[in-house]
């Protein structure tokens, strides 16, 4: 029996507040706390700090799931450093929050922990994101570590989710 663990990056939560927003559809949001609740669905807090740039609907939902983002370790911020010297144009300089590195890095980080559990754990990154040429995205770097990588429909669909 096989278990998903997804890493999810903002791309996907303000996608989906946009064309799914909580006040209108708050069963599909119902269901990603459920997956926060029992540590299926995970952020690093710098997703958090890209949300929260905003006083929107996802913004106060975000700081209410305090289970799911988060706060960056040693490993990760060693992982971030690893990341950004081979890949450096993942991130834009100018912007004030990038969470791309940090979502790659929990995503590594888990992966690379010893499961403690019956079944296997499948991790899996949650990104909008997509592989366009040769620009530097999350997919693109996932797949240098061997992170598979889904978006937030193939994430319902995956968990077998209807609304």
């Amino acid at each position: 029996m096989t278990s998903n663990c997804y890493i999810i990056d903002s791309s996907s939560l303000v996608r989906l507040n946009r064309n799914n927003p909580l006040d209108i559809f708050p069963t599909i949001w119902e269901h990603l706390e459920k997956l926060v609740k029992i540590n299926r669905l995970v952020s690093p807090k710098e997703v958090l700090n890209e949300i929260s740039q905003n006083d929107d609907q996802l913004s106060k939902w975000a700081k209410k799931q305090k289970k799911m983002f988060k706060d960056p370790t040693e490993k990760q911020i060693e992982m971030v450093k690893n990341i950004l010297d081979k890949f450096p144009s993942l991130i834009d300089v100018d912007r004030k929050y990038d969470a791309d590195p940090w979502v790659i890095a929990l995503a590594v980080e888990i992966s690379s922990n010893p499961q403690k559990t019956l079944f296997s754990v499948k991790r899996l990154v949650v990104t909008e994101e997509i592989i366009r040429g040769n620009k530097v995205r999350i997919p693109l770097v996932c797949e240098d570590h061997s992170i598979e990588t889904i978006d937030i429909i193939t994430m319902f669909r995956t968990e077998g989710w209807k609304f």
